[in-house]
């Protein structure tokens, strides 16, 4: 049994706002699958679904084959799933541990236990326990939102754009952080816009175009397709 499977996803932001238009996408335990492709194709509509953020007009989506489609997004976290956003992830005005401790919300008591697991994890982020999060760099934000993500010890990580903005340097760091944690056997999808570097990561991809799967497959064979690539070096959408 799969860890996830959402089936023939319609999905948008209001009636007959079809974003997405029968996705399907299917995760593994302790993989990580990036969802790429161009701007506008459904790409974090499809995480918001998977989050609760949003509810299917149709289609299914299970959880170690349990449905989860219909539930509040508190409830898709408390089963395990943990949903970072590209925006407004972090809380700037307050220190490091004050986010953890907001992230880690689904269960009181564990609080501090959770957070001496996420600083053991993160030095960087022990180190500067007490500034406010505005003070960090971009990359280390994007750590802070993961590391918070992390608080409800989730089985899945949705990533929404995590290396948006960032330097390639910076990007580069972050996307080790990714491999880190899914080392520790939690499974990721990650949207991302540097198709490479998501696909350099990834176990397996699917490439969304107008709100429908257009390719799926091994991650590497993907980044290696002439087609795949010569789209992503500025073809248009039409072309795939």
């Amino acid at each position: 049994m799969s860890l996830l499977e959402a089936r023939d996803i319609v999905a948008g932001y209001g009636h007959g706002d079809e974003i997405l238009k029968g996705v399907h996408l299917t995760i593994e335990a302790d993989e990580i699958v990036a969802v790429i492709g161009p701007n506008g194709a459904g790409k974090s509509t499809l995480l918001k679904t998977i989050a609760g953020l949003l509810h299917p007009a149709q289609g299914r989506i299970t959880l170690r084959g349990e449905p989860i489609h219909r539930l509040p997004p508190r409830e898709v976290s408390r089963r395990g799933i943990a949903f970072v956003p590209q925006e407004r992830n972090i809380f700037a005005t307050l220190s490091v541990r004050e986010n953890l401790e907001m992230g880690g919300w689904l269960d009181p008591a564990a609080i501090r236990r959770r957070i001496d697991d996420v600083f053991a994890r993160f030095p960087m982020l022990a180190e500067r326990r007490g500034r406010a999060a505005r003070t960090l760099s971009g990359g280390q934000r994007q750590v802070l939102a993961m590391a918070m993500a992390l608080m409800v010890q989730p089985v899945l990580l949705l990533l929404d754009e995590p290396s948006a903005g960032l330097s390639p340097i910076a990007a580069e760091t972050l996307f080790a952080t990714i491999q880190a944690i899914n080392r520790d056997g939690i499974a990721i999808v990650m949207v991302e816009q540097n198709a490479t570097q998501a696909l350099a990561i990834a176990h397996r991809a699917t490439i969304l175009v107008d709100g429908r799967n257009n390719r799926d497959g091994a991650a590497a064979a993907l980044a290696a397709d002439p087609e795949i690539r010569r789209i992503f070096l500025g073809a248009t959408p039409t072309e795939l």
